[in-house]
């Protein structure tokens, strides 16, 4: 019988996701950054995102409290980026052993507090629960105006392929300090035309087949073009992962002019271009065993 180890955590996903049933007022089911469903109002949709990080996975046991709470909320504040979507309230479930000192527990929410009130998102409620190791849950509900626009689903032959920021270094910290990409996706939204966009959590060399995949295309990436975060090496901006910068493309006609403008907006962030999308899905040079799995040995 087949583990989880066997089969990794794509093809688990595809699995899980095959026996799941949908409806109309299901606007994007699973597959993308986040759900997006019919909202209460005409012309918005309401959005859905649930993401966990645990300990001796995604943080170390001696990592600063206020940087653990940081990082669970800025990842879910990085999908709802993807799709330019805004942020509005948040559930945090909290897994901890008996023993875990009080103030630690104080430390984390004040980390949540914070990131969170700056993005304008509210902490409403949540659950606790004791368990081996500590576990951090944040589910977040936000709205976007329908229909919905941005996806990874809806890149064309031809794009542009663009990132933001640098990739690479998650080692060194930068997993626990990355600031979400939603004043950057709003501008895009608003000032350019994107055919399609996620974010970067698993590695380039993780993400960019998966957009790749759910628009039934190929791609040329431009190694040398890569933005590296310094220190880095094109494999480690390749299959680092946590970089939580946005993945795009963009129409060829306006791929140059969208990103010359997005710099001159974002100077400190910047966009760059490393390659195209192919209309032959099978063409792809690029490693696809590469980036972060959460159950592949």
């Amino acid at each position: 019988m087949k583990t989880l180890a066997d089969i990794g955590e794509d093809a688990l996903v595809r699995r899980i996701t095959g026996r799941l049933h949908s409806d109309k007022s299901v606007l994007i089911g699973p597959g993308d950054d986040c759900a997006v469903v019919q909202g209460p109002a005409r012309g918005q949709a309401l959005v859905l995102k649930t993401d966990t990080i645990v300990e001796g996975v995604h943080f170390t046991f001696d990592t600063p409290a206020r940087l653990v709470g940081r990082k669970a909320v800025a990842r879910v504040l990085s999908d709802f980026a993807a799709m330019a979507a805004t942020p509005r309230h948040a559930l945090v479930t909290l897994i901890a052993p008996v023993s875990t000192q009080v103030k630690r527990i104080l430390d984390l929410y004040q980390g949540m507090e914070k990131i969170a009130r700056e993005h304008g998102v509210r902490i409403v409620g949540g659950e606790t629960s004791r368990g081996g190791q500590l576990i951090l849950t944040i589910s977040m509900s936000g709205t976007l105006p329908h229909p919905c626009r941005l996806t990874r689903a809806a890149a064309s032959a031809g794009d542009f392929i663009a990132v933001t920021g640098r990739l690479g270094g998650s080692i060194r910290g930068r997993h626990l300090k990355f600031q979400p990409r939603l004043k950057e996706a709003h501008w895009l939204a608003q000032n350019a035309r994107i055919n399609a966009m996620m974010d970067i959590s698993d590695g380039l060399a993780k993400d960019l087949p998966r957009l790749a995949d759910a628009s039934g295309l190929g791609f040329e990436l431009q190694h040398a073009a890569l933005p590296r975060s310094p220190g880095c090496t094109i494999a480690q901006a390749l299959n680092d992962g946590e970089d939580y910068e946005l993945l795009l493309t963009l129409p060829a006609r306006t791929a140059e002019k969208t990103a010359a403008a997005f710099n001159r907006s974002f100077p400190k962030v910047r966009m760059t271009l490393i390659g195209h999308m192919l209309a032959d899905a099978a063409q792809r040079n690029l490693d696809l065993h590469g980036g972060w799995d959460h159950f592949l040995k």
